[in-house]
């Protein structure tokens, strides 16, 4: 059934929260316009944790599906895009223990993506990020992409909090140095994340 253009500007008006609020009664083009705000930032903090396109769009899929049937656990605390990033870098997480992939991405990221030192680049976080460690990477994403506190990653990842704590500190440092402006000045980074 397609959707009048009066009921998408109705939906297009509305907070998430709202869309949420209708979509547990029942109403699933509700559902469709978080999909239609949302999709983009839920792949791209995918591709950041190393998912390749089409991956990212799978698992994207998957989280808005598990979204929907969850909806009614939607609570509005956060906000729904922090919610279903979540969800997506879990299931992406769990996608990675299940291809037993964690370790072999680490030798991958370090072999074929070596940390490029153009100073006269403009500043390129995904190139940025490429050059971090698979750990490093996924711990850094899922802590400031994905909106995980430490100690969500850290059970996310079967890892003690202590040991995502440094391969955040070591990430951010990385990224501080890579994309500081060449007068050396350096960027001010999130502190602290639970």
């Amino acid at each position: 059934m397609a959707i009048s253009g009066l009921e998408q500007s109705r939906f297009a008006a509305l907070r998430d929260v709202a869309l949420c609020a209708i979509t547990a009664v029942g109403e699933r083009r509700a559902f469709g316009e978080l999909v239609r705000r949302n999709g983009s930032a839920v792949r791209g903090v995918l591709r950041r944790m190393g998912a390749h396109s089409a991956e990212a769009d799978d698992v994207a899929q998957d989280a808005f599906l598990t979204a929907f049937e969850r909806i009614s656990e939607f609570r509005g605390e956060g906000t729904f895009a922090g919610w279903v990033k979540k969800i997506a870098a879990r299931l992406y997480l769990r996608r990675l223990q299940r291809d037993r992939r964690l370790g072999a991405m680490t030798a991958e990221v370090i072999e074929d993506d070596p940390p490029r030192g153009d100073a006269d680049a403009a500043i390129d976080l995904e190139g940025a990020l490429k050059a971090l460690n698979g750990v490093e990477r996924l711990c850094v994403t899922m802590c400031f992409g994905a909106g995980l506190s430490h100690s969500e990653a850290a059970e996310a990842l079967n890892l003690p909090l202590g040991t995502v704590k440094s391969h955040v500190k070591r990430g951010l440092e990385k990224l501080r140095t890579r994309l500081a402006p060449e007068h050396g000045a350096v960027l001010e980074g999130r502190r602290g994340n639970g």
